[in-house]
């Protein structure tokens, strides 16, 4: 083998090893940044179903009226026109998260005695059973699409 020949294949394996390097941090790269743009969904859709619910609810005369609008409200965005014994599950479980939304509102002399949880620890909750009874996130419920159908005017 000549001087020439080693000396090449020594740039030729270090072309190699850079180029495989590049590919690491490229894979990592976009795993990276699929796991950040999943936080950043799943935050914008926390924020706007508890932004909905904080407006119907604030308004309600105490907190089982609360827990079931914010039910009512959850339905809606989810586009459940039907019931099911698993959506009924869903939405008992949700309620306790309608009423802390509820007691979170209201001022001191008409506060509960026993104050619920709090919102965030309400919503916790609620994640942490839908994640550990379905075996999915909850929020990937709003994953599903929705077929547009044009209006036709006859």
């Amino acid at each position: 083998m000549t001087a020439a020949a080693t000396f090449l294949d020594a740039l030729a394996a270090a072309a190699d090893e850079a180029k495989a390097a590049e590919t690491r941090v490229r894979q990592e790269a976009a795993q990276r940044i699929a796991a950040s743009e999943r936080a950043r969904t799943v935050a914008y859709r926390r924020l706007n179903l508890m932004r909905a619910i904080a407006d119907v609810v604030a308004e309600m005369e105490n907190e089982e009226v609360a827990g079931a609008r914010a039910c009512l409200e959850l339905r809606n965005k989810l586009g459940w026109s039907t019931d099911s014994e698993a959506r009924d599950e869903v939405l008992v479980r949700f309620a306790p998260v309608g009423r802390a939304v509820f007691c979170s509102f209201a001022p001191g002399e008409e506060a509960p005695a026993a104050p619920a949880a709090s919102v965030e620890d309400a919503l916790a909750a609620f994640e942490t059973w839908y994640a550990g009874a379905r075996g999915t996130p909850f929020w990937l419920l709003f994953d599903q699409y929705v077929v547009e159908t044009p209006l036709v005017d006859f």
